[in-house]
């Protein structure tokens, strides 16, 4: 049976395939459009995974969207009434494009599908999946268990902002719910929104400038907008908030207890921006903390699942695996949104199939890594190579780790286009820009030279699987950079009186640890294990940069700059490369150093790009 599952119209819209319960492919439409968050129905990403799958249309055996739409105008409408006469400007402005649009999706969908191909478009064939069982089933039926406690938390789907599940064999069943406004996922965002950043795409941004601050307003945060129960369940006082009337994130009483109106993106960040980081990461981790416990106590289960776009806050998931409720935790790579088209077609296939066995009794899961895009054979690297002007040299396997590891050595910073394409926010060795983590000066240069964004932004380290615990606090699997760490405390350096005096940014230049580019300022890492079985290549570079330095560890971050989705294409990643201060490219088998190219293909990536 073959199942296509699409997520579309919000954010982060993606298709993935399913053939017979196994993953065949998934690929988010921005990384086709070039468009980042891109929220348009993705008839690219749809035509690649055909294409991955080696089918046409005909042969799709049903279609299904990631949640349903009269579910969600329901609580729009609902909302608006309960908080009435607030917000009627918003309210008159958006139904004309609910009733038009949003309303009729069903009619929408259809046409989009047959766009591509009229047997795409058999009405017949398309279902829907509610939002948070799309995420549930994301996460349960790839993970390795064979029954989980599956916990989702995002801003809100049709009504759930949080939801329960229990994973039995093929069976998974939600089992609570918090609802909209109570929303983890939207208090966070209303702190992304305040400290200037852009709501659904820079709440990781507020998670990395937290460990610069402390969590000084955490006891206002308790005492005025969340109240929160001994089992985690959770209420928010909408006094505080403007998010149900569609106006902005907060509001003016938001603002007079935390010290003023919301920071403007183009003004500095100030200490108090990153105490307020600091303190709504805090919450949310004690919040978390107090779900999965309770969970893990009336469940009496020992594996745990995370899905929602608040299961890709990492701290919060290392401190999950740390408290020792469970024994493993596995988290969707594509947590988001992306990831509901995923979980829609895995929940529809085994729904439909009351006796199909889970695939998933294999290690380390069946994500395959993520490795689920487009790849691209290498006469083809060469020949889009050659079209765009670019100045190569083929190498065997054996010289292409040997250079690439020794451009590492030497302090260049790589750009690393191999096989598929990673499916998620995060590059995991496919798509990567990569560094020594052992400079000192490596992380601030790859921030302001290379990705040309914030100097803050931390970077994560791509470990082998079998050296993690030498040099990390964690000796369990983290393939998809969603598990943070602290660095092993012999590889650390101790502060000086003079260093711990320092606030904020100043923080960042203090060298702590034996591989310092990738040691947060609390001494902390966003880890990837690398492992041989899902990605050779990646981790015998690793391996030979080992021998040369003594270090099995790589900087590893999204192959992009500021604003850009990550490269697909081989022209991606030369114009990425052209465009920024990246010295060396490995594209397949095909070697580039920057002194080579023609200069007059040199692109102004700094600018290109809105922020993100």
């Amino acid at each position: 049976m073959l199942v296509l599952g699409i997520s579309a119209f919000y954010h982060d819209s993606a298709a993935a395939l399913i053939r017979d319960g196994e993953i065949v492919a998934a690929a988010q439409e921005e990384r086709f459009t070039r468009k980042k968050h891109d929220p348009d129905f993705p008839a690219h990403a749809i035509a690649y995974c055909l294409k991955e799958a080696k089918i046409d249309a005909a042969a799709i055996d049903r279609v299904v969207f990631y949640e349903k739409p009269f579910l969600k105008f329901e609580r729009l409408v609902e909302t608006y009434l309960a908080f009435a006469p607030n917000g009627f400007a918003s309210f008159r402005k958006s139904m004309p494009l609910w009733i038009g649009e949003k309303l009729f999706q069903r009619d929408l969908l259809l046409r989009e599908l047959k766009a591509i191909d009229p047997a795409l478009g058999d009405k017949t064939k398309l279902r829907f999946c509610e939002h948070h069982f799309s995420h549930a089933a994301s996460a349960y039926y790839p993970s390795p268990f064979q029954s989980a406690l599956v916990l989702t938390m995002d801003g809100v789907g049709e009504w759930a902002t949080t939801s329960a599940a229990i994973g039995e064999g093929a069976d998974l069943r939600i089992t609570r719910e918090i609802h909209f406004p109570h929303s983890l996922g939207l208090l966070y965002s209303a702190f992304t929104y305040y400290t200037g950043f852009k709501v659904n795409s820079g709440e990781y941004k507020v998670m990395g400038l937290a460990p610069y601050g402390e969590p000084r307003f955490a006891k206002l945060i308790f005492e005025h907008l969340i109240d929160v129960k001994d089992d985690g369940s959770f209420r928010l006082n909408q006094d505080y908030f403007g998010y149900c009337t569609g106006l902005t994130m907060t509001n003016a009483r938001f603002d007079a207890i935390f010290g003023g109106p919301p920071r403007r993106a183009s003004e500095p960040l100030e200490q108090r921006h990153m105490d307020l980081a600091a303190s709504v990461q805090a919450v949310t981790e004690e919040v978390v903390l107090r779900l999965t416990r309770a969970l893990a106590s009336e469940s009496g289960l020992r594996n745990l699942c995370l899905a929602g776009g608040v299961a890709l806050n990492c701290v919060a998931n290392g401190k999950i695996l740390r408290d020792g409720k469970f024994d493993e935790i596995f988290v969707q790579p594509a947590a988001g949104d992306a990831g509901g088209a995923l979980g829609a077609a895995l929940a529809v296939y085994f729904q439909e199939n009351q006796g199909a066995a889970i695939k998933n009794a294999k290690r380390p899961d069946a994500m395959h890594g993520a490795y689920l895009g487009p790849s691209y054979a290498q006469s083809e690297i060469e020949d889009r190579l050659k079209a765009a002007g670019a100045v190569f040299t083929v190498v065997d396997d054996a010289q292409l780790i040997e250079k690439t590891a020794a451009a590492l050595a030497a302090g260049q910073a790589v750009g690393w286009h191999q096989g598929r394409m990673e499916f998620g926010p995060r590059a995991l060795g496919n798509r990567s820009i990569l560094g020594d983590p052992r400079s000192p000066t490596m992380q601030k240069a790859l921030n302001l030279k290379v990705k040309y964004r914030e100097s803050f932004r931390p970077f994560a380290p791509s470990v082998l699987r079998e050296k993690v615990a030498d040099w990390f606090e964690l000796d369990a699997d983290s393939p998809y950079m969603l598990l943070v760490a602290p660095v092993k405390g012999e590889r650390c350096r101790k502060m000086s009186e003079a260093e711990l005096a320092l606030f904020g940014i100043d923080k960042l230049n203090v060298q702590r640890s034996d591989i310092p580019a990738v040691t947060h300022v609390d001494y902390s890492a966003r880890v990837q294990t690398v492992h041989p079985e899902t990605n050779p290549r990646y981790h015998e570079l690793i391996t030979r940069f080992e021998a040369l330095t003594g270090c099995p560890v790589l900087i590893n971050t999204s192959f992009n700059v500021r604003g850009e989705p990550i490269v697909n294409t081989p022209e991606d990643a030369f114009r990425c490369f052209m465009g920024s201060e990246i010295e060396y490219l490995a594209v397949g088998n095909c070697v580039l150093q920057k002194e080579r190219q023609d200069p007059a293909l040199k692109l102004d990536y700094k600018n290109a790009f809105e922020l993100d």
